[in-house]
């Protein structure tokens, strides 16, 4: 479900919600920094969390990076 919906809404995926993390969730795809508990991230609709950095990949790309388009 979760990769359907990121491809439903690619063009909403652009309009990332900005939260606060809650615990430490792994790599971030775009920095490769960690993502840690504290960290301001942007939140996608498919549900894919990453750093702030996600805004300068959709300068670029119009999609999730975890569930590109083909």
């Amino acid at each position: 479900l979760h990769v359907v919906v990121c491809f439903l809404t690619i063009s909403l995926c652009a309009l990332s919600s900005e939260d606060v993390l809650s615990k430490d969730a792994g790599e971030c795809a775009i920095c490769l920094e960690e993502l840690q508990q504290g960290d301001t991230i942007a939140r996608l609709p498919c549900l894919c969390i990453y750093h702030k950095c996600i805004d300068e990949w959709f300068e670029v790309n119009r999609s999730c990076p975890e569930h590109p388009s083909d």
